[in-house]
């Protein structure tokens, strides 16, 4: 006989794993008021298997919103706070010099940093020169650390959520390009609306303080991850993606926004990531197809990290939102 599951067993464990995620957001909310757009693209880069970048202004609760994620996941979770004296070796870990003292015999031995752990979060990531921002740039593409000659593995599953600053604040340094690309999102947080500050002051002024539940663990994690990749993306909406990241990037065919205020273009790895968001959405939202909504929800957090700009935009006071807003009214859904 087949060890195979059948429809409904299939069946059956996507309605679980959907259950799970809708248990996890309610966990989050126990801690978190409004931000509902925020905790979605979180989930999705937890889902997509993806690092996570949240920017806003201090205050308004991107530290919380990744500690309460971490307490709802049955995941190791440890915080480094960025700061100008940061070295890298205060993240990824030294080499201690150990004795035995039967033998006399001396010896290396590697002391394990923060990032040997599920969940990172790196807090104001930008507040530290770019030499010790460069040292999470192995960990993230490769998820390992190498070290005097030894290469070491970093726990499954392993999510780096950063918190920066806007530059525009004293104390702050512009993260390298290549380290923005390792992120599959880069979220913007806003802040909240009336009604949500004022339930933000009422629940966080009193004498009781909001518990976030655990509810779900690595397996769990890991088994969405590996559900994600199987939700389908039709052969149009993957030419779609290959031609909006292909127009981000400067040249003669390239709509005219593109032209005038893009210096450097998205390259591969945006399409890549576009693609996993768009499935995660997706199975976020229940279902096992991802649409063209899913592309156009996740544009802006994919791919607004990865447009660099030229000084007309900056002169016209104009954002990367604004590209891709152009690239996706611009750009064909169908090719001509």
């Amino acid at each position: 006989m087949s060890n195979q599951p059948t429809g409904a067993a299939v069946e059956a464990q996507l309605q679980a794993q959907l259950a799970r995620l809708g248990e996890l957001r309610s966990a989050i909310a126990q801690a978190i008021v409004g931000q509902d757009e925020v905790v979605e693209q979180l989930l999705i880069g937890l889902l997509a298997g993806g690092h996570c970048l949240l920017e806003g202004v201090p205050g308004l609760g991107k530290t919380l919103l990744v500690r309460s994620l971490g307490q709802a996941l049955e995941l190791q979770f440890r915080r480094v706070q960025f700061t100008p004296d940061l070295m890298p070796s205060d993240i990824l870990g030294t080499e201690l010099l150990e004795e035995d003292h039967g033998t006399g015999h001396r010896h290396f031995r590697f002391q394990p940093g923060p990032i040997f752990t599920n969940l990172l979060l790196a807090d104001e990531l930008n507040r530290t020169p770019p030499k010790t921002q460069a040292a999470l740039l192995e960990a993230m593409q490769e998820r390992t650390v190498s070290y005097a000659g030894v290469t070491h593995s970093l726990p499954a599953p392993f999510f780096v959520l950063a918190t920066q600053n806007p530059l525009e604040q004293a104390g702050t340094y512009p993260l390298p390009e290549a380290q923005l690309d390792r992120f599959l999102l880069h979220i913007r947080v806003g802040y909240p609306s009336e009604r949500e500050e004022h339930d933000i002051l009422l629940q966080t002024t009193g004498s009781h303080s909001a518990q976030v539940p655990r509810v779900m663990g690595g397996e769990d994690v890991l088994a969405l991850q590996a559900r994600v990749r199987e939700v389908h993306l039709g052969e149009d909406l993957l030419l779609w993606v290959t031609r909006l990241v292909r127009a981000s990037r400067p040249d003669e065919r390239s709509i005219a926004e593109v032209r005038q205020w893009v210096k450097w273009g998205a390259g591969p790895r945006a399409g890549q990531s576009l693609v996993l968001a768009a499935k995660a959405r997706a199975l976020l939202h229940g279902r096992f197809a991802a649409t063209r909504e899913d592309i156009v929800a996740l544009a802006g957090p994919v791919m607004r990290h990865r447009l660099l700009l030229s000084f007309a935009a900056e002169a016209e006071n104009k954002s990367a939102d604004d590209v891709i807003v152009a690239l996706l009214h611009g750009v064909p859904y169908t090719a001509d």
